[in-house]
């Protein structure tokens, strides 16, 4: 069986989240020793067994930061970043960013999409799954307050809803072809940045473990975050939805979505 990657919150700490909580312990230590300072009291020596556990905490941080500086700028993070620039030119790419939302749950961030003018989010249900809040920001209408309508595991779907009117929103293709090389978009929110547009081509269909039908298999940059993210065809319609990567010979690594015809199942029971 294929090794199937999905971003959850129940991941290890990552090099990105480590540096945070490095941080702003470094900025209260520098808070607490300015204010010392202001008080007139001399800072404390540290004893030499202290000073060789700060260094060395302080040069593993130092690598930890180069490490996450190479995995997010390397050479393909940068060409996914300029062609994110080039896309979000597009008048089209700049109508279906609009619908695509940041979604938060307290301990971790994924991607969705609207599908009505009245607030139906579509993302997947790990994104969701344990979520002590849900929050989604739309890129100009902001921050709202989300309710976890249904939760379809099976097939890693979930429904969202929020309150609005005349909302931006995304169409769903009724029935389409799939056709290998097809060229597709797709929109989201991986690693650290947040609507970034990107493109890639169709491959062919996959079968999975416990899924009652195959997935897609598609040729693009699909990073942790993009989890939720909608797949666009030519003509602007939702044709799948990203929930995970898996490495498949001959073609390597490769992002996987559900096809939107399970969606369409789900809307209509």
């Amino acid at each position: 069986m294929h090794d199937i990657h999905r971003s959850t919150k129940d991941e290890e700490l990552t090099e990105e989240e480590l540096i945070e909580l490095v941080l702003d312990e470094q900025q209260k230590a520098l808070a607490q020793e300015q204010e010392e300072h202001q008080q007139g009291k001399k800072p404390k020596k540290q004893k030499p067994i202290v000073k060789w556990i700060v260094w060395s905490m302080a040069f593993v941080l130092f690598l930890n930061t180069f490490a996450l500086i190479f995995q997010i700028y390397s050479i393909p993070a940068i060409e996914f970043l300029k062609v994110s620039a080039q896309l979000s030119a597009q008048e089209d790419i700049k109508t279906y960013k609009k619908a695509v939302v940041e979604i938060s749950t307290g301990s971790s961030k994924g991607t969705g999409f609207a599908i009505s003018p009245d607030g139906l989010i579509v993302t997947n249900a790990h994104v969701v799954e344990d979520a002590q809040t849900l929050l989604v920001i739309f890129p100009e209408e902001g921050l709202m307050e989300a309710k976890l309508l249904q939760s379809f595991p099976d097939v890693d779907l979930a429904l969202l809803q929020v309150t609005g009117d005349e909302l931006p929103s995304l169409s769903l293709a009724e029935n389409p072809s799939y056709s290998k090389n097809e060229h597709v978009y797709f929109i989201g929110n991986p690693l650290a940045f947040t609507g970034i547009a990107n493109e890639g081509t169709l491959l062919e269909s996959t079968p999975l473990e416990d899924w009652q039908e195959p997935v897609m298999m598609m040729e693009a940059p699909v990073y942790r975050g993009n989890s939720g993210s909608p797949v666009i065809n030519a003509d602007g319609e939702v044709i799948g939805i990203v929930f995970a990567t898996m490495k498949h010979e001959p073609y390597g690594r490769v992002g996987l979505f559900v096809p939107v015809q399970v969606l369409h199942r789900i809307l209509n029971k």
